[in-house]
């Protein structure tokens, strides 16, 4: 049989300059020149493209996909075993009834059920497996009004992340014919059930205004409720637990400002404190009284402050929780009687209670190594109970219910693994690398009881380090499947996300972005000396800005990997980063930096951005995911980078682009389908380091 050949892009002369600087960027013309519309109608992308990115398709389909089909399919039953596949979560009571979701075995999406109060039998108000079809079918939620008549609910169906959303008569079962198309997926009823407040999206993509829509009326008459005049905002809309106002919310990665309408009498919008650059405040009410979640005044790790409604300014604002250095405060909720706060100290997360009535605190904190914890309320506001889940690396979800009244704890449910778990099988580890400038940077392990620290292990090492997001310690059915094969499954804490509080983050953006880079780099370093791995035995997986850390240590240390798993990477950052008209360009200058203004900033993106850097050096095998319709980081992206690696590169290790070309930033929309698209990026794992068969030379 023929061997098949490697796609090889066409380069077409394109240059920029800016700064007095030329660059020139042959794969430009990947990018297609109708982006906008592609996003919604990807039978519209340029014939050119389109045969470049199948041609991919098919040469790792031949090269990787069918050599490796019995191993993803056993792979995929492994973890799809692991599933609880006719599961419910658990019922959220508001007023006659409760509401919930579930899984029905065999089908992708859930539904959306109720039943009355106290129990009885369920109704389904929402099949979303009904609505899917059986093409792509993100849902945004569901949310009923506050007379439990109707349900409004929202559905992407391109992988563009434009949302329709649907009126459902819960009387009758039956959709309105009215819906409101091509919305930005945020959206919350009024208090009379009248109406919705909606988001919408300006030409590139970017959710900047707020709309009402009255039942009954048409779209195109839908009155502006609020609209953004920066580029650089984002707009979302929301209401408070206590249901007395709907809240506006205009932010970037670092500055906010929100606004208040009265949910029962409508109005114009009211703000609560202008923006103030890096000012960030969220907002919750109570009795008149707002509760304010913010770092103003220094407190870099964030405070708790009040404000009364009716003069709400930052100079009304009076602290309550004051701030603590190093204690991070994540999240608050307020209920009738109490202030939640999730909090991160020293790395491991805790939920703080004060009794609003007395002052008085109490900590709930558990004793692992390293685990992960949430708390929510469901939509009463007026309760005393609210809601926790633990998981660590070994031990799967446990959702308690707890009543601060009575102190009771109630574990409602323990996340079931049908083929059998148990957690005293597998050691969990919370070790520190030490960063080039000596910074610690926590690495959370799990491994097979009993591993032989003598180098042989092979390892999954993760990473992610942008916008301040932390990856939680928590329990995975998929990784199970690396893990019971002897690898050691790690995550990096590295800078860039808050693990070790605001300052972590502040030391892997702008000009500390490298920190993240080198963050990496050493997690790996370190697994090597205490003997859990060796070099050409790691493989590194991010996704997203994470996938331009993948792109990043790639160029930088090509030898210590034995594969790179890059998902939706970011990895043409600066050019991106030019073009002022893509969907994130203008929020994520306060992240990157911005080139077009900045000489400095242009420079210091050009020296890490992967696509820039790639370089004529044997890499190791890469897999790259895209998604066609995606509007967060472009399909083109990693479609220019695999074409310079392709053309750049030395060696002969493999090096494969798989383009979604039904779906955007999230991969496929079925549970199932995504259960594929892991046991695809674990085959590659497993490849890579020789456990099961080989890559064939590229």
């Amino acid at each position: 049989m023929t061997k098949p050949m490697p796609p090889v892009a066409a380069r077409k002369p394109h240059s920029a300059t800016f700064h007095d600087i030329r660059r020139e960027d042959p794969y430009h013309w990947l990018r297609a020149h109708n982006w906008q519309e592609v996003m919604q109608k990807p039978e519209t992308l340029d014939a050119e493209i389109r045969d470049y990115l199948e041609a991919e398709n098919a040469y790792f389909e031949a090269e990787f996909g069918k050599p490796t089909e019995a191993l993803q399919e056993t792979l995929y039953k492994e973890i799809r075993g692991r599933i609880k596949e006719d599961d419910s979560g658990i019922p959220s009571p508001d007023g006659p009834f409760a509401y919930n979701s579930r899984m029905l075995e065999g089908k992708q999406y859930p539904q959306i059920v109720r039943t009355a109060r106290e129990g009885g039998p369920e109704t389904v108000l929402l099949d979303c497996n009904v609505e899917a079809g059986e093409d792509y079918f993100g849902f945004a939620g569901a949310e009923h009004d506050r007379s439990h008549r109707y349900l409004a609910w929202a559905a992407d169906r391109a992988g563009s992340e434009y949302y329709d959303i649907v009126i459902r008569d819960l009387d009758t079962g039956k959709d309105s014919a009215e819906v409101i198309t091509e919305t930005a997926g945020s959206y919350v009823w009024s208090n009379d059930s009248s109406a919705i407040y909606y988001t919408e999206y300006d030409d590139n993509h970017r959710p900047y205004r707020v709309r009402l829509h009255t039942i009954g009326t048409d779209q195109a008459s839908d009155p502006i409720i609020f609209e953004e005049a920066d580029p650089g905002f984002f707009v979302g809309v929301g209401r408070t637990l206590s249901d007395r106002f709907i809240v506006i919310d205009a932010h970037d990665h670092q500055t906010s400002e929100c606004w208040l309408i009265d949910a029962e009498t409508g109005g114009a919008p009211r703000l609560v404190a202008p923006r103030l650059t890096d000012r960030e405040y969220d907002i919750d009410e109570r009795d008149g009284l707002l509760y304010i979640r913010t770092n103003a005044d220094g407190a870099e790790d964030f405070k708790v402050v009040t404000a009364p409604v009716d003069n709400p300014g930052a100079e009304n604002w009076t602290d309550l929780v004051p701030h603590s250095q190093g204690v991070l405060i994540l999240d608050t909720i307020v209920i009738r009687n109490h202030l939640l706060r999730l909090e991160r100290h020293e790395g491991l997360p805790r939920i703080v209670v004060r009794d609003l009535r007395t002052g008085k605190e109490e900590t709930v904190g558990f004793d692992e190594e390293a685990y992960s914890l949430g708390m929510s309320v469901g939509y009463e506001f007026d309760t005393s109970v609210f809601r926790l889940t633990y998981s660590s690396p070994t031990t799967p979800s446990r959702t308690y219910d707890m009543d601060l009244e009575t102190g009771t704890r109630t574990l409602l449910k323990e996340q079931e693994v049908p083929s059998g778990h148990n957690p005293d099988d597998y050691e969990t580890r919370r070790l520190f690398a030490t960063a080039p400038d000596g910074e610690l940077v926590p690495v959370t392990l799990l491994y097979r009881k009993g591993l032989v620290l003598d180098g042989s292990a092979p390892t999954l090492l993760y990473g992610y380090g942008a916008y301040g997001m932390s990856m939680p310690a928590a329990f995975s059915i998929s990784a199970l499947s690396l893990v019971d094969r002897g690898f050691v499954h790690a995550t990096a804490h590295i800078r860039g996300g808050m693990e070790k509080g605001y300052r972590w983050y502040v030391q892997g953006r702008r000009e500390h972005k490298t920190n993240t880079f080198t963050d990496f780099i050493a997690a790996a370093e370190m697994l090597i000396e205490q003997g859990y791995t060796a070099r050409n035995r790691i493989v590194a997986q991010g996704g997203s800005a994470g996938g331009m850390l993948m792109g990043a240590v790639a160029n930088l240390r090509p030898d210590l990997w034995a594969g790179i798993l890059a998902q939706v990477p970011f990895v043409d950052v600066l050019n991106t980063m030019l073009d002022e008209t893509l969907p994130l360009t203008p929020p994520e200058w306060p992240e990157w930096g911005n080139p077009l203004a900045s000489a400095e900033d242009y420079a210091r993106i050009a020296a890490y951005a992967p696509y820039e850097q790639v370089a004529a050096k044997p890499y190791p095998p890469i897999f790259a995911l895209a998604g066609l319709t995606d509007p967060r980081v472009t399909y083109w992206e990693p479609a220019k980078w695999v074409a310079r690696l392709r053309a750049t590169k030395s060696g002969d290790a493999p090096l494969y682009l798989r383009t979604n070309m039904g779906a955007g930033h999230g991969g496929a929309s079925g549970r199932f389908d995504r259960l594929k698209e892991t046991a695809m990026c674990y085959a590659f794992a497993l490849n890579a380091v020789g456990l099961e068969g080989s890559f064939p030379s590229n």
